[in-house]
């Protein structure tokens, strides 16, 4: 799974070209959100072929800012405080999290700006979050 960030004219309409352009591909979304900032938007969706889909949107005429690989991180939901335990960790090892939305299965999706790091911290979390 992939990370693609994605700038989109702040219009109606807009989001929709972006759907179809990968619908027509047969590209699924995972996960994802997005917000409008200085008169642009900007959007971040999962997905599971991110080089079918930066192609599609590309001939589709939008802009594909970068396609990252994630950190996936499953979190208990019936204990709180999960989210900030994690970025503790994250921030004390030094890894900015960049971006961090939900997946379709209810999962925390990270995009981190040291991968390697962030993995560590991650699958050293989850051995222990099981713990807690």
């Amino acid at each position: 799974m992939k990370d693609l960030a994605i700038r989109l004219a702040h219009r109606p309409g807009a989001l929709a070209e972006m759907g179809e352009a990968l619908g027509r591909a047969g590209v699924s979304l995972e996960g994802g959100g997005g917000f409008v900032f200085a008169g642009q938007g900007i959007v971040h969706f999962l997905v599971a072929d991110a080089s079918a889909a930066r192609h599609a949107l590309e001939a589709a005429g939008i802009t594909v800012l970068a396609d990252r690989e994630v950190l996936v991180q499953h979190l208990n939901q019936e204990q709180p405080g999960q989210l900030g335990q994690l970025a503790c960790r994250m921030a004390e090892a030094g890894v900015n999290i960049e971006v961090v939305y939900s997946d379709h299965q209810n999962q925390l999706i990270l995009v981190v700006d040291d991968l390697a790091k962030g993995r560590a911290v991650s699958a050293a979390w989850q051995g222990t979050a099981s713990i807690r």
